[in-house]
C-alpha cells in the first residue's frame, strides 16, 4: 500500500504548479511586458500543461469518486473521456515537452548560462521560483527547470495511461515542436529579438539545424514515455501474476 496515495499527491503537486504560476506573473520582469508576455517562454508554457494535466488528474479523481457504484452508464462514459483525455495529454504534452524543458535547459545552461538564463533574471527571479518553474541562489534558480521530471515521474509510477496510436501521438507533438518554432520565430519577426539570447549568436542555417533537432527531440522523447510507460506497468503485471500464481509445496 502506498504511503501517500496517489490521489493526494495529485491534489499537492496541482497546488504546487498553481503557486508557481501566481508567483512567476506576479513577478515584474521587463519581458512580462514585451510582445507575447510569459508565453514567449516554453518554461511558462510547459508549467501551463503541468497545471492543467494534474488538475484534469485531480478533475478525474473526483470523478471516479462520484460514480462509483452509482450504475450510472451516462457517468461512466463522461468518466471514461476524461480519463482519455488525461492520457491523452500526458503522452503528447506532459511527458515530452517536461522532459524537453528540463533536459535542455540544464545542457544549455551547463554549458553557458548566458545564452539561456542570464545572470540579470536573478534579480527578477527568486532561487526557489526557478526550481520548479530550493531556496539558496546557487541551486534554486534551477525548481521551474527540475521538479517537473520527478512529479511526471511520479504520476506515471502511480497511474497507468493509455498512449493513443503511436501515428497520432507523434503527428500530434510535431504539430506542437512546429507550431511552438513558427511562435518563436513570429516573435522575432515583430520585435528583432530572439525569445533565448543563444539564438542571437548562431547563423540562419544553426537555427534551422537546432529547430529540426528539437523536433526530432521531442519526437525521442514521446516514444521514450511510451516505452517507460509500457515497461512500468508490463513488469507491475507480471509482479502480481506472480505473485497470484499458487505456491508449489
Amino acid at each position: 500500500m502506498a504511503l501517500v496515495p496517489c490521489q493526494v499527491l495529485r491534489v499537492a503537486i496541482l497546488l504546487s504548479y498553481c503557486s508557481i504560476l501566481c508567483n512567476y506573473k506576479a513577478i515584474e520582469m521587463p519581458s512580462h511586458k514585451t510582445y507575447g508576455g510569459s508565453w514567449k517562454f516554453l518554461t511558462f508554457i510547459d508549467l501551463v500543461i503541468q497545471a492543467v494535466f494534474f488538475g484534469i488528474c485531480v478533475l478525474t479523481d473526483l470523478s471516479s469518486l462520484l460514480t462509483r457504484g452509482s450504475g450510472n452508464q451516462e457517468q461512466e462514459r463522461q468518466l471514461k473521456k476524461l480519463i482519455s483525455l488525461r492520457d491523452w495529454i500526458l503522452a503528447v504534452l506532459a511527458f515530452p515537452v517536461g522532459i524537453f524543458v528540463v533536459a535542455v535547459f540544464w545542457i544549455i545552461y551547463a554549458y553557458d548560462r548566458e545564452m539561456i538564463y542570464p545572470k540579470l533574471l536573478d534579480n527578477f527571479i527568486p532561487g526557489w521560483l526557478n526550481h520548479g518553474m530550493i531556496p539558496r541562489r546557487a541551486t534554486a534558480r534551477l525548481y521551474k527547470h527540475t521538479t517537473v521530471l520527478p512529479f511526471i515521474l511520479i504520476e506515471m509510477r502511480t497511474s497507468h495511461h493509455e498512449y493513443p496510436s503511436r501515428s497520432s501521438g507523434l503527428t500530434a507533438i510535431c504539430t506542437f515542436s512546429v507550431g511552438y518554432i513558427l511562435w518563436v520565430c513570429w516573435v522575432h519577426h515583430v520585435t528583432g529579438m530572439w525569445v533565448y539570447p543563444f539564438l542571437e549568436h548562431i547563423g540562419p542555417g544553426a537555427r534551422i539545424i537546432f529547430f529540426g533537432s528539437t523536433t526530432i527531440l521531442m519526437n525521442f522523447l514521446y516514444l521514450l514515455g511510451e516505452v517507460l510507460n509500457s515497461y512500468i506497468w508490463d513488469t507491475q503485471k507480471s509482479i502480481e501474476e506472480e505473485k497470484e500464481k499458487p505456491k508449489l509445496e
